[in-house]
């Protein structure tokens, strides 16, 4: 566990960097406070690191509001344990100067703050969180192995202290239980409370250190926290038994619970220990994506050298070299002949895929093959990499409105808590006074509301971190809730359920000229046209695999076609029939024809094609009771064909953008809750009037796109399996709700009827958190 005044090395992820890459250059301006800073940073310290712009670049953006520019940070929070720590934290920050908005989100540590770098700097922020006992730290360093391996080790050690000085009292206070009152000399009966009280002090002040700390933090600012009750418990229990122990005829009596008080500190922290893995199970898609860049990459010099670099030297133009097995930097253009890419984490894709020269590369995908060279085209928060870092923090900070009324309930409750302690107390005191401590303590720590504040966090995050890793981000937690009750599903059509081009549909060739012949031909001419019907037949070649015959002096006319040489000078052209001079194709499909010196050679039909699973996916959804509509601004027989190809109950076409949100609305206006699915482009107005709303395709501009959920690998399946899971987190959330208010029910009135003693209630209270954590983490399975 974290210390409450602990070092806090904040800095360059490379301030440690050279023992590892001497070659690394940071002579930068951003690591100039390492003349200053040599020694690790404390509470104490002015964080002066966090102002420098460079460091908050990592994890800081600038945002015009009301004519006023404002700075939106998100860092990480160490040394929080639940939903009261989260409010001690934003008590902390909110009513400083400059500060506009604060958002702490407990199950993921994250903090979002808005603020005014005119009225404030980011160092008296943290020096504020800093005296309210926790450490604010840049995402990416809190991250890092070496500060989860320092985390892990001091909550071992305290795990392993409590449960060795557990057995090791346990061992004393077994005779106490299996022999008659009177049995156990005198002597040694003194003897066995003395080595018990000797072996209780390190599970007191020291494996019990976190709670205590914790509960003095929030008792300081005048609050009740989650682990107000579990000190008070762990101190009373000690101090009784210790009276006790001291002089067995005062007034405490001779009853002892040493054995008691190390058992429920084990469970405690044991409890707590898996729920901290838990809890970083949940959100460990965004972690691990934040953890994909690199430190340092490699820039090629003038001389045609190479040199380490940190990656925020980077700058568009600049050519790097990835070497196999290691992330790209920074979006790009590949300058070597072909690589093979996993972009599995950024577009749920789990097949590898090939990029060819010129082609582009997107930051945060790996480079599976050999080493490749890369020209930089965009870098920092402007890659699509950081845009979807941000999606994800915004997801991460969030709480969902069934976690705020939790939240509102565990405030009062735990003042219930403390009260019905004092009550039960002086009631038993009365009835029978050995017994009283014993049953205020189980009420104490049986009671804590640690399972109601994660019931709902714990399994949306889960549930986001699921969909992330196939490629869905999550813009808003609140969504599931609202998406698990969609009765309506409308699509649009272009570049939703077809693809954002055309498809070659048909060739027609001249006689003794075969269609591969013919395409080829034409690819050869396309090539290098960005025309939507030149692509469409150069990817059909493509697909084929076909070779593409020499020619020479290719020149397009514009609005036309492209026409060329052969090798023995005669012209080709394809393009419109006029351009052709050929007969206009009838039928309502787009077409375009290939001539010669002799006339029409072919002509290639085109036309959209429907995405692969578009189908399927209006079938599934159909099939959970879901309608479904096509609302397209085509015509109405294109719309037609495509309507009648997936099977939607509905279509709607030549709509236009204000028709579009009319009709939505109307679907509304009958009690329908709709999720409207579009290609994020041209969609936003009805995509903010939706109850939900889905952007599908990787082209979508992300920092825009106006939907909850984004789906960069452009597959219509997703939208069923985010309903699917939508479906299953509110399942799950009213599950692990009725647990947590089930427990309780039972719990209390046999902690308060005296059958409960403390080292049970320990473990019962352990036990709920991770009940629904556990029931929480079978969303991250992800399963369909």
């Amino acid at each position: 566990m974290n210390q409450a005044v602990a070092t806090l090395p904040v800095g360059p992820l490379l301030a440690d960097a050279p023992s590892l890459l001497p070659s690394v250059d940071t002579s930068t301006a951003s690591t100039d406070w390492l003349g200053t800073h040599r020694g690790p940073l404390t509470v104490t310290d002015d964080f002066s690191v966090l102002d420098d712009p460079e460091e908050q670049n990592a994890f800081t953006e600038m945002a015009e509001e009301g004519g006023q520019r404002l700075a939106e940070s998100v860092l990480v929070v160490q040394g929080m344990y639940c939903a009261a720590c989260a409010d001690t934290v934003e008590s902390a920050l909110q009513d400083l100067p400059g500060v506009r908005q604060v958002r702490v989100h407990a199950a993921t540590r994250r903090l979002r703050v808005q603020w005014d770098p005119a009225a404030t700097k980011m160092s008296v922020l943290a020096h504020a969180v800093g005296n309210a006992g926790y450490r604010l730290l840049p995402m990416q360093q809190a991250l890092s192995i070496s500060q989860r391996l320092q985390e892990t080790r001091q909550a071992l050690w305290r795990l392993f202290v409590a449960g060795f000085c557990m057995m090791q009292v346990m061992m004393y206070a077994w005779p106490a239980y299996v022999t008659e009152p009177g049995e156990i000399p005198a002597d040694i009966e003194a003897l066995l409370r003395w080595a018990s009280w000797v072996i209780c002090l390190p599970v007191v002040f020291f494996a019990s250190g976190p709670f205590f700390r914790s509960a003095w933090r929030d008792l300081r600012r005048g609050g009740v926290g989650m682990d107000t009750p579990v000190s008070l418990g762990i101190l009373i229990t000690f101090l009784a038994s210790s009276a006790a122990t001291f002089d067995p005829a005062g007034p405490w009596g001779s009853e002892v619970w040493f054995d008691s008080l190390s058992m429920f500190v084990f469970f405690l922290l044991g409890g707590r220990y898996l729920e901290h893995k838990a809890r970083d199970r949940t959100a460990g898609a965004l972690d691990s994506l934040i953890n994909r860049l690199p430190q340092a990459c490699e820039r090629q010099g003038a001389d045609g050298s190479f040199e380490h670099i940190s990656i925020r030297r980077l700058a568009v133009g600049d050519v790097v070299r990835v070497s196999a097995g290691q992330a790209f930097p920074a979006d790009g253009e590949l300058l070597s002949e072909r690589a093979t890419v996993d972009e599995a984490l950024l577009t749920g894709e789990s097949r590898p895929v090939a990029r060819e020269r010129a082609q582009a590369v997107v930051a945060g995908s790996f480079n599976l093959g050999g080493p490749v060279l890369v020209r930089v085209d965009r870098v920092g928060t402007d890659t699509r990499f950081a845009q979807i870092v941000r999606l994800m923090e915004q997801a991460s900070t969030e709480k969902p409105r069934l976690a705020l009324l939790a939240d509102r309930v565990a405030a009062p409750f735990l003042m219930l808590v403390l009260l019905a302690a004092a009550v039960a107390g002086v009631y038993w005191w009365q009835v029978d006074h050995t017994q009283a401590l014993a049953v205020a303590v189980a009420v104490l720590i049986v009671t804590c509301p640690c399972a109601l504040s994660l019931a709902t966090p714990a399994a949306m995050l889960a549930a986001a971190g699921a969909l992330a890793r196939r490629g869905v981000l999550v813009r808003r937690l609140q969504a599931f809730e609202v998406l698990a009750g969609v009765n309506t599903v409308v699509f649009d059509k272009t570049g939703t359920l077809t693809h954002e081009g055309l498809g070659l549909h048909d060739v027609m060739t001249r006689p003794g000229l075969s269609r591969d012949e013919a395409l080829a031909v034409a690819a050869a001419l396309a090539e290098g046209s960005l025309h939507p019907a030149s692509r469409a037949v150069v990817a059909a070649a493509r697909i084929r695999a076909l070779s593409l015959p020499p020619l020479f002096e290719r020149a397009e006319v514009a609005g036309r076609g492209m026409q060329a040489l052969r090798p023995d000078g005669s012209l080709l052209r394809l393009g419109s029939a006029a351009f052709c001079a050929v007969p206009a194709h009838q039928g309502d499909s787009p077409a375009v024809h290939l001539s010669d010196s002799r006339g029409w050679l072919a002509s290639f039909v085109l036309q959209e094609s429907v995405r692969a699973d578009a189908a399927q996916a209006v079938a599934a959804l159909r099939a959970m009771g879901v309608r479904t509509w096509l609302l397209s601004g085509d015509r109405a027989d294109a719309a037609a064909r495509v309507g009648l190809l997936v099977g939607v109950d509905h279509v709607i076409s030549e709509a236009t953008p204000e028709r579009k949100l009319m009709e939505v609305a109307s679907l509304q206006a009958r009690g329908l809750k709709v999720a409207m699915v579009g290609d994020g482009l041209n969609d936003g107005p009805v995509l903010a009037r939706a109850d939900t709303s889905f952007a599908l395709g990787h082209a979508a501009p992300l920092a825009q796109a106006q939907s909850d959920f984004i789906i960069q690998g452009a597959r219509v399946m997703d939208v069923v399996r985010a309903l699917r899971h939508a479906r299953s987190t509110l399942h799950i959330v009213r599950q692990n709700l009725g647990w947590a208010a089930a427990y309780n029910a039972i719990s209390v009135p046999l902690a308060l009827a005296g059958y409960m003693p403390p080292a049970l209630a320990g473990l019962g209270m352990a036990a709920s958190s991770l009940l629904v954590i556990g029931n929480a983490l079978r969303l991250a399975r992800g399963d369909d």
